[in-house]
């Protein structure tokens, strides 16, 4: 079964992955997050910095290497996120704005304006939903969807505010039941969901739960977390 862990920014998908992994046995797949990209694609800039050519970068990069780790696993395998989540951010952006964070002050129903840099922005990302949605279509065979339960993270990586993070996660599960995907929500603290999970997809532990939870928190804390402006001085040193 290929298992895609769906959801936006601080939703859990990271953590839920390798949990899920250690858990079950099945693989864990993953592309580098933006913070990751940004020094070799973008040096110097942070993500609220980029220019809408520069996230296009940034979103193939992602896609690309998406592609190329789930294609080693065959049928089965756990992925930490889909290409649908960079492309959703990159759309989701036409409306708020390549930095979301500039446009706060707008009200729920407005969107930034149409400059010829979003007019363009516009029409490459809508080309390249029709490959991304294509792809994943052809990728997954169901979502696990984690809800917008907690809080987003202010780790100065972020240009995003509560606005875009749930207009991205509503367009998640659009996606999910335009493509045929079936999308299973599952919340709560993470032993509940790694049991949820367990039930809905009848997968027989390898381990107990605890210990899989203990295994992950050992990956997640080695993570780098370091802001894109440092990483990039280290990079250069």
């Amino acid at each position: 079964m290929r298992i895609a862990i769906s959801g936006t920014y601080s939703s859990g998908k990271t953590f839920t992955s390798y949990a899920l992994s250690h858990l079950t046995g099945i693989p864990r797949t993953r592309a580098r997050t933006m913070r990751e990209l940004l020094p070799e694609a973008v040096p110097g800039k942070t993500l609220e910095q980029c220019t809408a050519a520069e996230l296009v970068q940034l979103i193939v990069r992602r896609h690309s290497e998406r592609a190329v780790f789930e294609s080693r696993f065959g049928d089965a395998f756990i992925s930490d996120g889909t290409s649908l989540q960079e492309w959703i951010y990159g759309s989701v952006r036409v409306i708020v704005g390549i930095n979301p964070n500039a446009s706060l002050h707008l009200g729920e129903l407005e969107s930034v304006d149409r400059t010829p840099e979003i007019k363009v922005f516009d029409e490459v990302m809508a080309q390249l939903g029709v490959y991304f949605k294509q792809h994943v279509q052809q990728t997954y065979d169901v979502f696990v969807h984690l809800p917008n339960e907690l809080a987003l993270a202010k780790d100065g990586h972020r240009p995003v505010n509560e606005r875009f993070r749930s207009m991205a996660d509503e367009r998640l599960l659009e996606m999910a039941a335009e493509l045929g995907i079936p999308a299973h929500i599952v919340g709560g603290t993470i032993p509940e969901r790694l049991e949820r999970i367990l039930e809905v997809f009848g997968l027989q532990p390898k381990m107990g739960i605890e210990e899989a939870i203990e295994l992950a928190q050992r990956e997640y804390q080695a993570v780098d977390m370091t802001i894109e402006s440092d990483r990039a001085s280290v990079i250069v040193r």
